[in-house]
């Protein structure tokens, strides 16, 4: 089993994209990725947009040639969008790269239980672009690939809709794509370790967030400590690294257990930029010329420039 992370906060951008490949499949889970659209009240740094013309083009290239593409849930952090923003991927760029795939390319989708009537909308949209037969998977399993029934996007009961979680099977290794569970509903966690996985990706709570409260962030620390402690590799990104906040949180949850504790970048190999969370600083540090956005909304522009900045920017 190969594990690539594509995109995701530790990496740069909103998301929780990977590739899995095994026993000749190229499983791609949740292809989108998002930056945020105002954050302190701006807009993504080109910075930011550099890295996440990046990522996108990641996740273009994965869908050439992938068997396999799974949707968690329909945020547009985690789907391609046919009616994206500047910084999302669009769902036409989509349909252009795995044109080709055809019938070959199997879609496995989170059922309708929850969905509001814009994430209907959204489904039919990518159904309507998307060359690809479309399943949906909650409860299913395929060879080495099982799915569960859909869960709480966050904390039950507030609203915050549902996702469908993935196990993926290679002998004694078992990867589980835990999406926004954000640690937030205990049942949730406890259908994960029922799963007996080796690596879980999955994302943290959203720290950032003042409205979270005390008694959820609670219940998020002690659902981290029992997966930490019963799982080999735990991967925990999103929400969390979005506030220097939810580093912290993350390498002190590492110092509890022997088992490896990370987050996206770490597994990868890659320095951390957590580019959301530095928001501010870019600005600070890095001026963005008046009308840079609208330019690059026009096409106008591109970011690729930017990228020089990258190498000053991962020492922070």
């Amino acid at each position: 089993m190969h594990i690539e992370i594509l995109g995701t906060e530790s990496l740069g951008v909103r998301g929780l994209s990977c590739i899995v490949a095994v026993n000749g499949r190229k499983i791609l889970i949740d292809p989108g990725v998002a930056l945020g659209y105002t954050r302190h009240g701006l807009l993504p740094h080109p910075l930011q947009v550099a890295v996440g013309v990046t990522v996108r083009q990641k996740i273009l290239t994965a869908l050439t040639d992938a068997t396999d593409v799974v949707l968690s849930h329909f945020h547009g952090d985690h789907v391609p969008l046919s009616d994206a923003n500047p910084y999302q991927l669009a769902a036409q760029d989509a349909a252009t790269a795995c044109r080709n795939q055809g019938d070959k390319l199997r879609f496995w989708t989170k059922g309708p239980q929850g969905l509001s009537h814009s994430m209907k909308s959204r489904i039919s949209a990518l159904h309507g672009l998307l060359d690809g037969e479309f399943t949906i998977a909650e409860e299913l399993h395929d060879g080495c690939m099982s799915f569960s029934s859909s869960v709480p996007h966050g904390c039950r009961n507030e609203g915050g809709g549902r996702v469908m979680m993935t196990r993926i099977a290679d002998g004694k290794d078992v990867f589980v794509h835990a999406s926004d569970i954000q640690l937030l509903d205990e049942e949730a966690v406890t259908r994960v370790l029922a799963w007996q996985p080796t690596i879980v990706f999955a994302s943290g709570p959203p720290l950032y967030l003042p409205h979270l409260a005390q008694k959820q962030r609670r219940l998020a620390w002690s659902n981290a400590v029992r997966l930490a402690h019963e799982i080999d590799t735990l991967i925990l990104d999103h929400h969390m690294m979005r506030s220097k906040v939810g580093e912290r949180w993350l390498d002190t949850l590492a110092a509890l257990t022997e088992h490896r504790v990370c987050c996206a970048a770490d597994f990868m190999g890659r320095p951390r930029m957590l580019l959301e969370a530095w928001r501010q600083r870019l600005y600070a540090e890095l001026p963005v010329p008046d009308g840079w956005h609208i330019a690059y909304a026009n096409g106008e522009i591109d970011a690729s420039l930017y990228n020089d900045w990258l190498p000053r920017v991962e020492l922070w």
